[in-house]
């Protein structure tokens, strides 16, 4: 696991949790300048994402990593944890197990998928291959790259990034992170006292995710973005500077209000 800290260290904390076989350099490098601006960033690259031998083992075993480091370097409290898509399970998990605090967990448009052993093996063998395959092959490698462009309005340079990332990660990694992520389930109505939970909702996502995030925590607050999945983080400040605002905005609420 590797844990960097930066930007304003004498800002309030916020924990950065990148998504599926992403490091927090591609998945937040948009925007790593600007909210190290204002906070002290706490970013995380799990086991398998780290530039290390390891395979990533599982969700459970990666998150008590996280709730460990945490205890020994912030006395067990951090001021907000923001995760990107699959970075959203962790700071469900951190929040619903409660052996850390964290005031505001910040849910990037995550899908928030759960389902059973068979259904999530029989995913993971259909969608890993999908992530990787593109790697060795240059016309996959092109349709994918216009893919990315069409769809998040991705410039050369970021479509570039993000497939040079999956490409540098063991599959065995990607498949541990993508199937044990499945498995992890969130509990309905997850509330904790002074913490707030805020969605950012890419409404082209589609509605049964708003509707999932109403279902797993107790009156969210769910900021709704016509954008894609995660597009903030790709699309440019078109994106990015409407979400960053919220971003600031949900770490200045008082924690012993409840947000909605």
């Amino acid at each position: 696991m590797q844990f960097d800290e930066m930007g304003n260290l004498s800002g309030k904390t916020l924990m950065l949790l990148p998504g599926t076989a992403c490091d927090y350099q591609t998945n937040f490098g948009t925007v790593l300048e600007r909210l190290g601006e204002k906070y002290h960033l706490i970013c995380v690259n799990y086991d398998g994402f780290d530039g290390s031998d390891r395979i990533f083992p599982d969700m459970i075993t990666v998150t008590e990593k996280i709730e460990k480091y945490i205890r020994e370097n912030h006395g067990g409290k951090i001021d907000g944890a923001i995760g990107s898509s699959l970075g959203s399970s962790f700071v469900g998990q951190l929040i619903q197990r409660e052996n850390i605090h964290i005031d505001h967990g910040i849910f990037g448009s995550p899908d928030l998928d759960q389902s059973g052993k068979c259904s999530a093996w029989l995913q993971s063998k259909l969608v890993v291959p999908l992530l990787t395959s593109f790697t060795k092959n240059e016309k996959k490698k092109a349709k994918t790259k216009a893919k990315l462009q069409s769809f998040f309005e991705m410039n050369d340079e970021m479509a570039d990034r993000f497939m040079a990332c999956f490409a540098k990660f063991r599959p065995e990694s990607i498949r541990n992170e993508y199937y044990t992520d499945l498995l992890e389930h969130l509990q309905d109505d997850i509330h904790v006292e002074h913490t707030q939970v805020h969605f950012i909702y890419a409404k082209k996502m589609g509605e049964k995710y708003l509707r999932r995030y109403k279902k797993y925590f107790r009156d969210p607050d769910i900021r709704e973005f016509d954008m894609q999945h995660e597009q903030w983080l790709f699309g440019g400040d078109r994106y990015a500077v409407p979400v960053l605002k919220a971003i600031d905005e949900f770490m200045e609420m008082p924690v012993h209000k409840q947000a909605g």
